[in-house]
């Protein structure tokens, strides 16, 4: 895992991003091992404090789960792959939509470009739609979202992904609460 840090973002979430673009290429894979809290901190350079916030942050996210003697491994949640894509392709269209509306493109430019390029990375033509015509017309579907924000109407709304789990008592508070 190569980890190069923006000084923009904290490097903890740097760190978890980085775990969950891993999962998400399936480079790491549910039941795997990561590098203990020290190996990483070492390996990236950075004070152990921030690589245990970041673990502990991946595993109150269920991400990660530590087994006492034995290290942390990535959860073996089912849904926690297709989750951790769905999120990052969210994220990923939202910041190029921003930026495209930033430049000034309207959201049918921003669509027919869009168009394009899916075209394009598939190997057809510039211009050329999935079944051969002009992308000059517009959309072939009728353009509006569903309720999950999705304009294909594939699964995918918010009721059907991965929750993490809800966190209970910190260690402090259960800590004090055995101290009563």
């Amino acid at each position: 895992m190569q980890l190069r840090f923006d000084p923009e973002r904290p490097i903890y979430q740097q760190i978890i991003d980085e775990f969950k673009r891993a999962v998400a290429r399936g480079d790491l894979k549910p039941g795997d091992r990561i590098p203990s809290q020290r190996e990483l901190a070492t390996q990236a350079r950075v004070n152990p404090n921030t690589v245990q916030r970041a673990y502990r942050e991946m595993e109150w996210m269920g991400l990660v789960e530590t087994l006492r003697g034995q290290g942390t491994f990535i959860a073996n949640e089912p849904a926690l792959l297709a989750s951790i894509k769905a999120e990052m392709a969210d994220e990923a269209v939202q910041r190029f939509v921003s930026e495209m509306r930033a430049l000034g493109f309207s959201p049918r430019e921003i669509l027919e470009r869009t168009e394009r390029a899916v075209a394009v990375g598939k190997g057809r033509t510039d211009g050329e739609n999935a079944d051969g015509s002009e992308t000059a017309g517009g959309n072939a579907g009728d353009g509006q979202a569903d309720g999950a924000g999705r304009t294909d109407g594939a699964p995918g709304g918010a009721g059907e992904r991965w929750q993490p789990r809800q966190p209970g008592l910190s260690r402090r508070r259960r800590r004090r609460r055995r101290r009563r």
